[in-house]
């Protein structure tokens, strides 16, 4: 996966900088991008799951779990609508799952109500909005339990 990074960067700049446009300023846009450019991921971080999300050998998306937070879901715009965010959520939650969490949280930008809608329509609650030249939402999940499905009969 670390050959990877340079694609899953570049997912993370198109999606950050789709919701951001027009609220934050571009110099601080692109001097984020420079940044996370030249630094790239490290995918071995203890403690940090990733999953990314691969359509026809293109890095689509990706998503960052640590413990019960969920700190990131990032799909390129151009995979928009085509089920590779509701996949990676899925993912997600069979990582909370695994790991015997019974809540997740997250933090999303206020103004991205794309974002907020997608969870909103996942089951995830607004709990705040934070205050702050980036306002943050809140949002809190109740992680369901496995489905038990009975083992065939013979």
């Amino acid at each position: 996966m670390e050959a990877d990074s340079p694609e899953v960067v570049d997912v993370h700049v198109k999606a950050r900088r789709s919701y951001y446009a027009g609220h934050l300023p571009e110099s601080e846009l692109a001097e984020w991008e420079t940044s996370v450019r030249a630094s790239g991921y490290r995918f071995d971080s203890p403690g940090l799951v990733w999953l990314c999300a691969d359509v026809d050998g293109v890095v689509a998306g990706f998503a960052l779990v640590k413990g019960d937070e969920l700190l990131q879901v990032q799909v390129a715009p151009a995979f928009w609508g085509r089920g590779v965010g509701g996949a990676l959520h899925d993912a997600c939650v069979a990582v909370w799952r695994d790991a015997g969490s019974t809540t997740a949280r997250l933090d999303v930008f206020e103004p991205n109500a794309r974002a907020r809608r997608f969870y909103a329509a996942k089951g995830w609650r607004e709990e705040h909005v934070g205050e702050g030249p980036h306002p943050h939402v809140r949002m809190v999940f109740d992680v369901p339990p496995p489905v038990w499905v009975p083992p065939p009969t013979r």
